[in-house]
């Protein structure tokens, strides 16, 4: 292949069709071998790979076998191109462990050194974890080499084969800690190997390029990063382990001659160690104030990089106080005032995100970040302005919507849309400035911009319509609007059940109705459907005739739509309207049934052999309201496409184990149910009919052993679950049990307890203990003491066997409550309506005085905690701090039905809370039941 002089600089001459470059490889086999030739195809492969060209499993194995044929040339160059590609293809190709004797002649320590690195970095792709054990000698000698690029070679390679062979790569912590200590007089790529390293770029080159080379490579200290990354690799799992090294190689711990000597050198290793530190704040609260600390301490150090690491660290910990941000927030001001935009898009974006929690903090930093509104780099300039809307107050909003109107067709979407967040959130907090913000959204709406952009537009003013009533008229306006204009279906459809939704309570409702049925007339199927829905809500919820009688007509005319769910729903609506009842369960009702929950008990009911006896019970099924089952749906997806995530964290990016999305608790019911149901003792006893929504703690997670506690209702049985968790290393738990002492008036009586025949260290287990509901009808409390026994046993550190000698041993844990939330599942409903029905059936009323709250919110948290009821309408969060009332719904396990709870609370300074609690339910029992509670 020929260059032109003009092409030199184009990667694209590297590029040929994949069938083209493997018919080339014919080269591989000439002789002599042509170093120049093949450095060109090796090259082409790199570039085809690089841009995401796949070979096939025999296409690569052929392909490796032939560029393994180069080690027969001495070319240096050729060479490093020969490793780069079979780091490539080693992941696809077959039988890669037979080069791994060439690469293994590439390592010995009396070659040039510009062999090694690229042999250790290759040899780590071809083999395996049984292979570790027969270069650990090379590794080790490489991991101490006073050479930089072989000693980061090695440090790096353990790393990436510390998942496949991590008792090996343990033996070889002694050498990462000599690693991390400076090596004086360190040759980077000089030494014996310089001539080797510059030949292969080129040739020669002077004495002072090589002397330059060698002074940044012996300077730079960059084995201390590869070397901290390995060692904490090795021993994450020991925190004390993490926490010495971190004291031993911090600014503050270098005080004395082994410190000075240990010290970090390396900024991106210093900046690993914040990381670390606060980590480990992070998971141990008793080291707070030391870790704490260490990272203020490199507030002061003399890079720039570790400077920004230390603050953000301190800006992003959990429960930092005003006071603690004082130091960091003073560098990151430092940084706006910086000539690096690096440096001021840093600490303005770290200053952003700490706005949402601290705006009072970040004030302090208004006037800088006001001097960055013009900076000539749009993405600074954009996080600027959005947190000076976060931090300022509201005399500054209509001056900073100017500036913003001003710069917004200059900059991307992505910032477009951090913009808009922005403005969100000042809308909820200036609800007085809203025709300002509103008026911006509104002009913004109408430019062009993608989905995203237009997606966050839209749900700004959703929020407005939610929250501002204010607003709620011109807002809608704006949708109507943009409507008629909109190119995203999704958009329009959201767009068109809100209209539906708040259009029929506006003073004005008719005026609505064109811009929905010129969705009908102009859009697509989807749209279309989502219209007719819409006209249906108008013709259901507005209680003028003529309106209802427009809707008919419009409805008709859809009956003749060319889409079947068009013509469907038409037909549907308009059998509603003519049957006012079906309306109100269909149209107007805003709840719905959990459909997990529904599930769990269809499949329950359909495999029980009682399902022929007994009908259905329906109203044993919570229903949530459509905003909950959203929630529910949009979780299920998350879950459906969730990736399982890495459990490795890299030198660079150090990460916690992600945990995958919590169950709901209607899904948490149905794996409970499994659970028992395999478990033969628990076969006669029916049904569960509610389990506990989450585990109770009864230890703390510190604690040698973790217990939790889950409670099993059945119709004449309680089951408590006891999951326990073993944390005391090179100990096994044999014959553990829990014995349980009821209160002395508790209707229940013990059954029989399914021990846990043993436990190892660091592994979970579960004990079961059953007791009779001597009463089935009424619903029985109680309180539990709980004690953990079992017989300790050691394990013998040479086989790993437990010991067969043990000693019996017993552990307290915290009590466990049976109380009236045990029976009872939230359920939403709407209140007034379920109110008046219930209005014939069991009632209680009692008044009671609650001395102990200091408000209002506090008062509703406990009732809601101690009723495990739904709370409705948003009555959780009291708009007044004298004057509330608590609106809750339950269904209570057994058949006790339904059941609605009215607390009607004041507050006085020094008297606490007083509550009048009004409960109706469908049964006499369940009344009882929630009065009996607080009681």
């Amino acid at each position: 292949m020929s260059f032109k002089k003009d092409d030199e600089g184009a990667v694209g001459v590297f590029f040929q069709d994949k069938t083209t470059v493997i018919q080339e490889a014919r080269v591989f086999n000439e002789s002599p071998i042509s170093p120049r030739k093949c450095r060109i195809l090796l090259t082409k492969i790199i570039y085809l790979l690089y841009i995401g060209e796949t070979f096939g499993t025999q296409e690569a194995t052929t392909l490796f076998f032939g560029v393994t044929k180069l080690f027969q040339h001495k070319d240096p160059a050729l060479r490093q191109m020969v490793y780069l590609v079979i780091k490539e293809l080693a992941k696809v190709a077959e039988d890669v462990l037979m080069v791994t004797s060439s690469i293994m002649k590439d390592m010995q320590p009396n070659l040039e050194v510009i062999y090694r690195p690229n042999a250790i970095r290759a040899v780590c792709r071809v083999i395996d974890g049984s292979m570790i054990q027969g270069v650990e000698r090379f590794f080790k000698a490489a991991i101490v080499d006073r050479n930089v690029s072989i000693s980061s070679a090695a440090l790096v390679s353990s790393y990436h084969l510390h998942p496949i062979a991590k008792d090996v790569i343990k033996r070889w912590a002694n050498e990462a800690q000599e690693a991390l200590t400076p090596k004086s007089g360190s040759s980077g790529f000089g030494g014996s190997g310089g001539s080797g390293f510059m030949s292969a770029y080129g040739g020669g080159a002077s004495s002072s390029q090589q002397s330059g080379y060698q002074a940044f490579q012996s300077t730079s200290y960059i084995t201390q990063y590869h070397a901290l990354g390995l060692l904490y690799s090795i021993r994450h799992q020991d925190r004390m382990a993490i926490t010495k090294l971190i004291q031993q190689l911090s600014a503050t711990g270098a005080t004395s001659a082994r410190g000075a000597a240990q010290a970090l050198r390396n900024a991106n290793a210093t900046c690993l160690l914040i990381r670390y530190a606060a980590k480990v704040m992070e998971d141990d609260p008793n080291l707070h104030r030391q870790m704490f600390d260490l990272i203020e301490s490199y507030l002061r150090h003399k890079s720039d990089m570790v400077n920004y690491e230390a603050a953000r660290a301190i800006c992003e910990m959990r429960g930092v106080s005003a006071q603690e941000l004082t130091k960091p927030i003073g560098v990151l001001q430092l940084f706006l005032s910086s000539p690096k935009s690096s440096l001021k898009f840093a600490a303005i974006r770290t200053l952003a995100k700490l706005a949402q929690t601290q705006p009072h903090a970040v004030s302090a930093c208004n006037l800088d970040m006001e001097k960055l509104i013009n900076d000539e780099n749009r993405s600074v300039a954009t996080y600027a302005i959005t947190t000076l809307l976060k931090t300022g107050n509201e005399a500054s909003v209509d001056r900073l919507m100017k500036q913003i109107s001003a710069f917004m067709s200059e900059i991307s979407d992505e910032f477009k849309v951090i913009v808009v967040n922005a403005i969100r959130a000042l809308c909820l907090k200036f609800p007085a400035k809203q025709s300002v913000m509103l008026t911006f959204l509104s002009g913004v709406l109408r430019d062009e911009g993608g989905y995203d952009f237009k997606k966050s537009v839209v749900e700004a003013i959703f929020d407005m319509v939610k929250f501002i009533s204010d607003s709620k008229e011109a807002a809608l306006a704006q949708l109507c609007e943009f409507i008629e204009d909109c190119e995203f279906t999704k958009l329009s459809v959201r767009i068109l059940h809100l209209i539906g939704v708040e259009g029929p309570k506006a003073a004005q409702p008719s005026k609505y109705i064109r811009y929905i049925y010129n969705r009908v007339v102009l859009e697509n199927a989807i749209v279309r459907a989502a219209a007719v829905s819409a006209l249906a809500k108008f013709g259901v919820n507005v209680g003028d005739e003529t309106v209802k009688s427009s809707i008919r007509v419009l409805l008709t005319r859809c009956l003749d739509d060319v889409d079947d769910e068009v013509r469907d729903r038409a037909a549907m609506y308009l059998r509603i309207m003519k049957d006012e009842p079906l309306a109100d369960v269909l149209v107007k009702d805003d709840s719905t049934y959990s459909l997990s929950a529904l599930e769990s008990k269809l499949v329950s009911y359909i495999t029980s052999s009682a399902s022929a006896e007994k009908p259905f019970d329906i109203v044993s099924i919570p229903k949530i309201s459509k905003e909950q089952a959203r929630q529910e749906a949009q979780r299920a997806r998350s879950e459906a496409s969730s990736i399982l995530p890495s459990t490795s964290a890299g030198p660079s990016a150090p990460t916690e184990t992600a945990a995958g999305p919590s169950p709901s608790a209607a899904e948490a019911q149905s794996r409970y149910a499994e659970q028992l149901k395999a478990i033969p003792d628990f076969k006669d006893y029916g049904e569960v009919l509610r389990s506990s929504s989450k585990p109770v703690e009864l230890t703390e997670s510190e604690t040698e052993y973790v217990v939790t506690c889950v409670k099993h209702i059945f119709k004449e049985h309680i089951v408590f679950q006891f999951n326990i968790r073993n944390t005391i290393a090179d100990t096994v738990l044999d014959n553990v049990t829990v014995l349980m002492t009821p209160s002395e008036d508790s209707d229940l009586t013990e059954d029989f307890i399914l021990p846990l025949p043993s436990l190892a260290a660091q592994e979970s287990g579960i004990v079961y203990v059953s007791f009779t509901r001597n009463s089935p009808d009424e619903y029985a409390t109680a309180s539990f003491t709980n004690t953990l026994r079992f017989v300790s046993k050691e394990v013998d550190p040479e086989t790993g066997e437990p010991q067969e000698d043990g000693y019996d041993d017993e552990y307290q844990t915290e009590d466990v409550e049976l109380s009236a939330g045990d029976y009872i599942t939230p359920s939403y409903a709407t209140f007034a309506t379920e109110w008046d029905r219930l209005r014939s059936g069991s009632t209680a009323t009692e008044t009671f005085a609650l001395t102990a709250l200091d408000s209002l919110k506090a008062a509703c948290d406990s009732l809601i905690e101690i009723l495990n009821m739904e709370p409705l309408g948003g009555t959780e969060s009291p708009a007044s701090t004298s004057v509330h009332t608590l609106n809750l719904s339950g269904i209570v396990c057994g058949g006790g039905g339904k059941v609605l709870a009215r607390s009607r609370m004041t507050y006085a300074s020094g008297q606490g809370v007083t509550m009048e609690l009004s409960v109706r339910a469908e049964q006499e029992g369940a009344a009882q039941l929630v009065i009996s509670a607080i009681a």
